[in-house]
């Protein structure tokens, strides 16, 4: 989720995730993938950057998941409970 300000004033959270477009025109239009739209108080280059640190954080929570052994383990060959799986390309 980001965080982001509605043009009047009032924050609200956002999955970042169904985000289908942003567009400056000149204000920051906010397209989901179902066709909701906000208008927002953010630049466009904010957004980026906070979709992608969001999404950054989620990958290293991941990493985290995948070498630090889990408090419930009891033991160390048990599998994390999560972990990133690397993409094989098809031939």
């Amino acid at each position: 989720m980001i965080v982001l300000t509605h043009l009047n004033g009032p924050t609200f959270a956002l999955n970042a995730d169904l985000i289908e477009r942003i567009e400056a025109t000149p204000d920051t239009v906010v397209t989901l993938i179902g066709g909701t739209k906000y208008v927002v108080a953010e630049s466009v280059d904010e957004l980026v950057d906070r979709v992608r640190n969001y999404r950054g954080r989620v990958i290293a929570s991941a990493h985290e998941f995948e070498t630090t052994p889990a408090a419930f383990e009891t033991t160390p060959a048990a599998d994390p409970p999560l972990r990133l799986i690397p993409r094989r390309d098809r031939d």
